[in-house]
């Protein structure tokens, strides 16, 4: 058995019924029933995922993968491929926005290296497969075993992480090129047209956007992959640290933590990991909504609700750890808020 086939038969459906107990705690605090909305449904769907009514306060971590990719030959990007490299650099100093919001969240960041073209940076995790993909506009991006590999890398620093006491995971990315491997993968798993999908990533003008929905349509075409071969689209259309997020859900749901997504590059991500395993879906939280076109279609396709929408386009894990500001509130509103009976207020009764 496979690292990633043990895992996928590690993971369950979350119990509905915690679920409703926490709702139950939440009907009896000092409030009108529902009346703090979103944050009720959150604090149900953690208890769930967790198994416990009241949750502990999870210790926080967000996971930034960074790789290359060869589709940038085409000319999709509105920067250079050396870029990141760079921002890994700037990650590894502290330097980077995703720096600075996780520390107010107290998150750890673990930067992983998954493929760049650097040459390896002080303070980031080496799990490098190759210098970047091949062009997926002529051909896979990369090879299966090179995909398999990055997902157990995934697998395993989400097993590492809650073992170390983590029980929230973010995750986020860096990647010149990646938002058109992402269209790619959203394209695919929810059957909307490439244009559809496809947003200006880094700030693309209109005849980029064009050449960058032609090479999606091209790379669809030559490669052929199909939505019930998650693995095998990830090998040919999608990206080194693609395929090692979805790796970090697949693991993380096994151990039944949630994992708080991004924008638009992890949750393409996570179309390919639920559709690994379904299940997946249970532990994934939204963040947000980002302004990339395609994010909206593939939330709709999870059927996930963002949390917020503060029109991000930046990536990193940025949307994911102020997402983990609401998780905690949620959390503390169960284990915090007296009830009317603790705090002698009179209720509806009802």
């Amino acid at each position: 058995m496979t690292l990633l086939s043990e895992t996928c038969a590690r993971i369950q459906r979350v119990d509905g019924a915690i679920g409703r107990q926490t709702q139950m705690l939440l009907d009896a605090k000092t409030k009108p029933r529902g009346s703090l909305g979103v944050l009720e449904s959150l604090a149900c769907r953690l208890a769930a995922i967790y198994g416990c009514a009241e949750p502990a306060l999870p210790v926080k971590a967000v996971v930034v993968m960074a790789a290359d990719h060869g589709v940038t030959e085409e000319g999709v990007s509105a920067y250079p491929v050396e870029v990141t490299a760079q921002m890994v650099a700037n990650f590894a100093r502290g330097g980077a926005a995703i720096n600075v919001l996780a520390r107010q969240a107290a998150a750890q960041v673990l930067a992983v290296d998954m493929g760049t073209r650097g040459q390896g940076t002080q303070g980031v995790r080496d799990e490098r497969i190759g210098p970047g993909t091949a062009n997926m506009a002529v051909g896979p991006a990369m090879s299966h075993l090179h995909a398999l590999q990055a997902v157990g890398a995934g697998i395993q620093i989400a097993a590492e992480l809650v073992d170390a006491g983590v029980g929230l995971i973010g995750v986020g990315e860096m990647g010149i090129g990646n938002t058109t491997a992402a269209s790619a993968l959203t394209a695919l798993f929810t059957g909307e047209l490439p244009q559809r999908v496809t947003g200006r990533g880094t700030g693309i003008d209109e005849a980029t956007w064009k050449r960058k929905v032609a090479v999606i349509e091209r790379a669809l075409a030559i490669n052929l992959p199909t939505p019930d071969q998650p693995l095998e689209a990830l090998a040919k259309i999608g990206g080194f640290e693609l395929a090692g997020l979805a790796g970090v859900m697949l693991g993380s749901a096994a151990r039944r933590v949630p994992v708080v997504l991004d924008g638009f590059i992890t949750g393409a991500a996570a179309l390919a990991a639920v559709a690994t395993c379904p299940a997946v879906r249970d532990y994934l939280i939204a963040s947000h909504q980002s302004v990339e076109p395609g994010h909206r279609r593939l939330l709709d396709h999870l059927e996930l609700r963002p949390l917020f929408n503060l029109d991000l386009r930046l990536g990193e894990g940025t949307g994911a750890v102020l997402a983990m500001h609401l998780v905690e509130a949620a959390l503390r509103i169960v284990r915090e808020m007296a009830t009317f009976r603790s705090a002698g207020v009179t209720s509806t009764g009802a």
